[in-house]
């Protein structure tokens, strides 16, 4: 959408000072007028001023009334740099991160619990990282020739840090604890072995557990692409979708359930899942299902299947929570970690301070610019996502929204047209935020701040995958 070149900050010549934070443009109160549901007031014309993106000549503020203190970085020396870094760019005014407010008061209400200044990082410059070296080629594993034959047709020649050292210990039939940052291929990292157990005994039934019918049906869909011409089939179990049909499924041959933990203890309940029978299970997500509340519903599933059972535990994050869950459910795993920090080092994070209503005509600006090709917006309420996405589309730009009150077909009609690039725009809330690989995502933009920091590592983790560079942004009022 086009922007309004009469748009620029008053009374003086930088709006965003690149290389900067906390520096540059003091803050402008915003526009009376502004409200988050309605873009079509239009803030005062303003003379002078520079470019307020490097990339885009004459685009601007808000001009408002007097000027506010800029924002005190919060990060002591160090200053990122950045094109988006300066807080005053939408009107936001005020001390900074101290406290998670603004000098004098809260900051807006946004949550207490983290610190801010977690979400400004630079990427790191990519010629100065050490690159892996792999101790195996897909080649090299020991496993069924044509798997073999199908993963290298999927042009699977190097694994991942996660695949090269998850794969030898799962085919040697070790417990495993893997830890690794979403986006590293962790899905084929317990795939690969498990296709090839099937293979080597057609009697093999394994359950897989993940914490949305997002994941569920993206970790299916993975799996049904390395098995065709196998004769290996699998069921998902997840919520949202016709039970019948489930019930129906599991009726016929089958190797592999895969499903979410509440759907699954239904059919448990239902006798239509037997636990018994399952030698191997793979928790993926773990921390993700934590959060969500499964855990009653985790240990039930867990113990109704055999005491030695094979048992495969993914997790992003390691808590105390977590560590319980393991000594629980594990015996004497392998623990594999190939995460070096919270965040992908592949993804560059920084703030947007808007003023209060404002927050549309900030996104507007944003999203105006031609390197926010592919972007995932995050929201916290399933109402204020579909508010979003809505007044997106009012604005002209091709949008849509997958929330809970969306049935599974219009989250999946969704997730398509995003990932075959027929959005610009996918709006949600955290229930895409694990696990779904969607690739070449340019940016992530937290139009609200997450409920907890996890969150916040899961969200912008949709970007910067698979040695891709990304950017992450969030907006505090």
């Amino acid at each position: 959408m086009p922007i309004n070149k009469n748009l620029r900050p008053a009374n003086h010549s930088r709006a965003f000072d690149r290389g900067s934070f906390g520096k540059g443009a003091p803050a402008r109160r915003p526009s009376s007028s502004a409200s988050h549901g309605s873009s079509h007031s239009s803030p005062r014309p303003a003379s002078g001023g520079s470019s307020s993106y490097s990339s885009r000549p004459s685009s601007g503020g808000y001009a408002g009334s007097a000027p506010r203190r800029a924002p005190y970085h919060g990060g002591g020396s160090s200053r990122p740099s950045s094109s988006y870094s300066s807080a005053s760019r939408y009107g936001g005014g005020g001390g900074g991160y101290r406290g998670g407010g603004s000098r004098g008061g809260r900051g807006g209400g946004f949550s207490e619990r983290i610190d801010h200044t977690r979400f400004i990082n630079k990427a790191t410059i990519t010629e100065e990282v050490v690159n892996f070296v792999p101790e195996h080629a897909f080649a090299d594993f020991k496993i069924d020739t044509t798997l073999k034959a199908s993963v290298i047709a999927k042009g699977y020649t190097t694994p991942t840090p996660i695949q090269d050292r998850c794969i030898p210990h799962i085919l040697n039939g070790s417990d495993i604890v893997g830890i690794a940052n979403t986006g590293t291929g962790k899905t084929a990292a317990f795939l690969i072995p498990l296709i090839h157990k099937v293979l080597l005994d057609r009697k093999q039934q394994i359950l897989i557990m993940a914490p949305t019918r997002e994941l569920a049906i993206q970790i299916d869909d993975e799996l049904k692409t390395f098995v065709r011409g196998m004769k290996i089939f699998s069921v998902c179990c997840v919520g949202g979708m016709a039970l019948g049909k489930q019930i129906k499924d599991l009726q016929y041959q089958y190797n592999f359930i895969i499903g979410t933990p509440g759907r699954l203890k239904d059919l448990i309940e239902r006798r239509m899942i037997r636990l018994p029978e399952f030698q191997t299970v793979v928790l993926d997500e773990a921390d993700r299902m934590l959060d969500m509340g499964f855990i009653a519903d985790m240990r039930s599933i867990m113990a109704g299947m055999p005491k030695d059972r094979h048992t495969l535990f993914f997790s992003a994050t390691l808590s105390s929570d977590i560590e319980k869950i393991i000594k629980d459910f594990l015996r004497e795993p392998v623990r594999i970690s190939v995460k070096t920090q919270d965040t992908a080092k592949s993804v560059d994070q920084d703030v947007v301070r808007v003023g209060r209503g404002n927050k549309l005509e900030a996104l507007k600006e944003l999203l105006a610019q031609k390197e926010f090709a592919k972007v995932l917006i995050f929201g916290k309420t399933k109402h204020g996502v579909e508010r979003i996405s809505r007044d997106l589309i009012n604005l002209g730009f091709k949008a849509e929204s997958i929330h809970g009150d969306k049935n599974h077909g219009q989250r999946q009609r969704a997730l398509k047209m995003f990932k075959e690039n027929n959005l610009q725009v996918l709006v949600a809330t955290d229930v895409a935020a694990r696990g779904l690989d969607i690739p070449d995502v340019t940016h992530v933009i937290n139009y609200d701040i997450p409920a907890t920091y996890s969150d916040y590592v899961h969200r912008i983790g949709r970007t910067g995958r698979g040695g891709k560079r990304g950017k992450a942004l969030t907006f505090i009022e």
